[in-house]
């Protein structure tokens, strides 16, 4: 298992379009798929390679300021009723559901947030997950997306929830499903307004706005090892 590193000192959070950036995506998959094989996850809708062919999909890749290594990352699938959501692989043939609800949101603008990632050089400075939602969120609407879905793990849900989501209790079993493996859950979540987050707490809901604001920033932050770590988006690529 791969050790935490509290030499990270800069990380870097940038966002692309998949189809313009070949190389950086390799990287995510690689990175992503080393933190699955930790967990013994090899069957995960999210990990599958076609979204690099998908012009609707981009990446928020986060990596050390300094080594430049892929350290953690997530995606942003918008819906266009050629290729299905994430979400729709995952839990569709569980609840077909999803699928019309999906269908009903793309007119307007939908999409989803999706194999969110961190390398345990990152989780282990306490810095990273939280961050990454919130860029995703903030970059979602330069893709002229109104509201999202997500797939949350229990590690990761209260993130999601303070990001502005909410469960959809329509579908499963009040939006948990047995997923990606038969002793692992994760929830349906989504997030009906994106753009004015009326359901987002604070810090987060003034990051996403700032960060939409002001699409290149620097912060610095203390991990929870007690060391500054410089964070540095840009979300200037749409």
């Amino acid at each position: 298992m791969e050790g935490h590193n509290s030499e990270i000192k800069r990380i870097n959070f940038t966002a692309f379009r998949a189809i313009d950036d070949r190389e950086a995506c390799i990287n995510f998959m690689d990175g992503h798929r080393r933190v699955l094989e930790i967990f013994g996850i090899t069957q995960i809708t999210s990990a599958k390679a076609d979204w690099i062919l998908n012009p609707d999909v981009y990446v928020m890749l986060v990596t050390d300021g300094d080594t430049g290594k892929a350290v953690g990352g997530g995606r942003i699938h918008r819906a266009n009723r050629i290729n299905r959501l994430p979400i729709e692989d995952a839990v569709g043939y569980m609840d077909e559901k999803i699928y019309q609800m999906v269908d009903d949101y793309t007119d307007g603008g939908t999409g989803e947030v999706a194999g969110v990632w961190n390398s345990f050089e990152v989780a282990g400075l306490g810095v990273g997950s939280n961050h990454l939602s919130t860029a995703c969120v903030a970059y979602a609407q330069f893709m002229n997306l109104k509201t999202l879905f997500g797939l949350a793990a229990p590690a990761t849900y209260r993130n999601v929830v303070r990001g502005g989501f909410e469960p959809v209790k329509e579908l499963g079993n009040n939006g948990k499903f047995y997923y990606p493996k038969d002793d692992m859950t994760a929830t349906v979540m989504f997030n009906h307004d994106i753009v004015n987050l009326p359901l987002a707490l604070e810090p987060e809901k003034t990051n996403i706005l700032t960060m939409r604001n002001d699409m290149i920033q620097t912060k610095t932050v203390m991990s929870k090892i007690g060391t500054e770590v410089t964070l540095v988006f840009d979300l200037s690529r749409i």
